[in-house]
This record gives C-alpha cells, structure tokens and sequence, in this order.
C-alpha cells in the first residue's frame, strides 16, 4: 500500500524505554529513532516480553521516557494538555471494558468527550461523526446492542470504532487481535488497512500476528534483544531483519515467502 502524504505525525529522536525505581533504571530498548507517517499503517512486532507494551504506554504518554523525545505533529509531547494530547491521539488497549452494559451506539459515543468537555450533550457534529465511525466500521446493524452480547471480534470493531469517533489523526492500538481466531485476526488487520487508506490517519498497532503485518503494513516497527528497526516489510525481509526474532532451533523465517514456519 502506498501513500500520498510525508507529514510526520510522530517522530522520536534518541528514545530510551524502560523503568525507574529508587535504587536503579532498568532499560529496555535505547537510541530509538522511528517516524509514523500520515495515512500509513505501522505494525510494532517483536517477541514477548520484548518491550512492545512499554514503547506504546511511552509513545502515549502514559510512561515518562528514559532519555531522548517523542514529537507529535512537531511538538514535545510533553507540551500537550491532557485534553489537547485526546484530541490528537486515540487509544485502543487491552483492558477489559468497566461496563459492557453501554449499548454499542453509548460506547462509541464516549469517543465524543475530548469534543464535549465529559459532560456535554452530543450536539450534531457529534452525531454525525459517530455515524460516520459506525459506517465505516460496519457496526450499522449491531449499533444498539448492548456490548455483553457481543463477540469479542465485534467488539473490538466497536473499541476501533470509538477510536474514530474521537476523530484524531493518530490511532494507537496494543494488540487488537488477542483472543482472536484466525478470520477475525485477519478481519481486523484488513479493516486498519482500509481504514488507514480511507481517512489518511496514521494506525499503528502491536502485534504478535508478524505475518500477517508484513502482508498488511506499510511500514513494520521491529523490536530486538540489540536494537529497534523501522522500514518497509520489503525491505526488512532484504535486511534479513526478520530472521533474528526467534530461536532458530524452532522457527525459520522463509524470505521467498514472506513469512515463519516451524522447523
């Protein structure tokens, strides 16, 4: 897939990652350079417990860096107000919903507060672009069933749904595909590519589902035991990238094929 836009929505420059205690800083990953481009879709990959979640929570600020800067739209990201950082960049993320008592119609709706202050009523443009996310996502007839009927295939349609509800030009998502089959995995992937395609956000997404993101992305974010490498899937699998994320005992990867296979 290709894009028609190089605006640079986030850029870091020397990140560090890790975590901090009183008697010492343990670091994850360290001099890490990446840019997410508008109307691209950015897959993170790695092994577990290679420090994927940890790069998010730090993209979004939800964790404080170790070193080095996250700029969003090219601002610190440091800069932006808690209300201002919602109104930029949307998150998907595991947790399980507080309540799947919302019908689906009140949880996309929720992505409406950046705009209503938390407490406001939606006026028309929300409306209207809450309509557009449930289009888009092809929830129309689902939309007033309550979310503890749903499956959870539809109903990370509906978390992804309420990300664009909340309209920002950035969509982060830590693993949209956990607890999936292989269809729906596929089926989630497939909808952030047109989605990406179709609205010119920048969708990035952790994922252990690598051969599908080489398929799918058009850029692939690789998290090593040594090193953090950005580029295209092409170009990763000619950088023989791909081959240092497993044992090669176990798994090989095939660069005929684009993709592992159990030895």
């Amino acid at each position: 897939m290709t894009t028609t836009s190089s605006h640079i929505i986030l850029k870091t420059e020397n990140l560090s990652i890790g975590y901090t205690s009183k008697k010492r800083v343990s670091t994850i990953a360290s001099a890490i350079n990446i840019e997410l481009k508008q109307g691209e879709l950015i897959g993170l990959v790695g092994a577990n417990g290679i420090g994927k979640s940890t790069l998010l929570r730090t993209l979004t600020s939800i964790q404080q860096p170790l070193a080095g800067t996250v700029q969003l739209n090219g601002r610190h990201l440091e800069d932006y107000a808690s209300i201002e950082l919602a109104k930029t960049m949307s998150l998907v993320l595991t947790e399980q919903l507080m309540s799947k008592n919302l019908s689906v119609y009140e949880l996309i709706a929720l992505g409406r507060q950046p705009y209503t202050n938390w407490v406001g009523n939606l006026s028309e443009t929300d409306r209207s672009v809450i309509q557009t996310a449930i289009e888009q996502t092809n929830l129309t007839d689902l939309k007033h069933r309550k979310c503890f009927e749903l499956s959870d295939g539809q109903l990370q349609k509906v978390m992804i749904a309420r990300a664009l509800a909340q309209d920002t030009n950035l969509i982060i998502l830590d693993e949209p595909t956990t607890h999936l089959d292989m269809y729906h995995k596929a089926y989630i992937l497939k909808l952030l590519q047109k989605l990406a395609k179709d609205t010119n956000k920048t969708i990035l997404f952790s994922s252990h589902e690598i051969d599908l993101a080489i398929q799918l992305c058009d850029t692939m974010i690789v998290m090593t035991s040594n090193e953090v490498i950005t580029d295209s899937p092409c170009n990763l699998i000619e950088k023989s990238v791909f081959e240092t994320l497993f044992p090669k005992d176990l798994i090989s990867f095939n660069k005929m094929t684009g993709s592992f296979r159990v030895k």
